[in-house]
């Protein structure tokens, strides 16, 4: 992958594209050297965003250590998304027959399909599309509520942000996992994740409601997931009694208590350091368990 093509469409989401681009980027400052091209079938490219961007026609000589990045765009349904010419979907069958990379980022997914690259092979897509994916490429088989899929040198990611993870994932691959960690690092990425992990964290799965008063006893689990916080510490921050805080967290995140969801908050993450090399006693102390029992306990449950 010395050489990053990325296939600009209309209404093209700016952070599909800027957030693998940024990660090849950042590698090529520490001495991973790429280069970026940007290929449309229109030299000037509206966005999502507003801000229109400017793309060259015609595409570079790519081998097969090079990929194809398509990044996704603004649409209500797939079916409904900008028209991609013929051209451009040989382009990406040929670079694949070839033994080059494709990729794709949210709605970008659907390029693949139409050029017949997701037929008996697993991909993904943003969660508000897989449904969609499925049904207008039933040859596909669309893994839902993940942050990419790889097969057969077809990768596909989920919305937006999940590209970065994409694109540190190439990284690692090509480089290891040392050099994906120093380009997150330099980026600021809180955690690189892996391809599995939900679309969805706890954090957000249980924030899909109006109640402003659990959101505000939710905002100090959160910030203090790995902390002890008694329950009557926790009503007295939102001004509400202890029962009548757990009615209403009870009634918002479709029956947890606040440590149920602080204890879920604290499996997810120590799962995620699990998945990253730390041990299960280790992953327990750094997310706040003083007994590692809990931790096996908890996650024996959750099994």
């Amino acid at each position: 992958m010395n050489h990053i093509a990325f296939l600009l469409v209309p209404g093209v989401h700016l952070l599909d594209l800027a957030g693998p681009a940024q990660v090849f980027s950042t590698a090529s400052d520490f001495g991973h050297p790429y280069t970026l091209s940007y290929i449309a079938e229109q030299t000037l490219v509206p966005t999502a965003q507003g801000l229109p961007l400017v793309a060259r026609l015609d595409w570079p000589d790519l081998g097969p250590d090079d990929l194809i990045v398509v990044p996704g765009w603004r649409t209500l349904t797939l079916t409904d998304g900008p028209a991609i010419g013929a051209a451009s979907l040989q382009v990406l069958r040929d670079h694949h027959a070839r033994g080059g990379t494709v990729a794709s980022v949210c709605a970008g997914a659907e390029a693949l399909g139409r050029a017949g690259l997701l037929d008996g092979r697993r991909c993904t897509t943003h969660h508000d599309v897989q449904d969609e994916l499925a049904l207008r490429h039933p040859g596909a088989v669309v893994v839902r509520d993940v942050l990419f899929t790889t097969d057969d040198r077809v990768v596909t990611s989920a919305g937006i942000a999940s590209g970065i993870d994409l694109a540190l994932h190439l990284i690692a691959t090509r480089h290891g996992p040392a050099v994906a960690a120093q380009v997150a690092r330099d980026m600021v990425v809180y955690a690189r994740r892996n391809g599995d992990e939900p679309q969805t964290s706890a954090m957000l799965r249980h924030r899909s409601h109006l109640d402003d008063t659990v959101h505000r006893a939710q905002d100090l689990i959160d910030a203090r997931f790995d902390q002890p916080l008694p329950l009557p510490a926790l009503a007295s921050a939102v001004g509400v009694s202890e029962r009548t805080l757990t009615r209403l967290f009870s009634r918002a995140t479709g029956g947890l208590t606040p440590l149920r969801y602080q204890q879920t908050l604290r499996l997810e993450r120590a799962e995620h350091l699990i998945s990253h090399g730390a041990t299960a006693a280790a992953a327990a102390r750094s997310v706040g368990f003083d007994d590692p029992r809990m931790l096996r306990r908890l996650r024996a449950r959750a099994t």
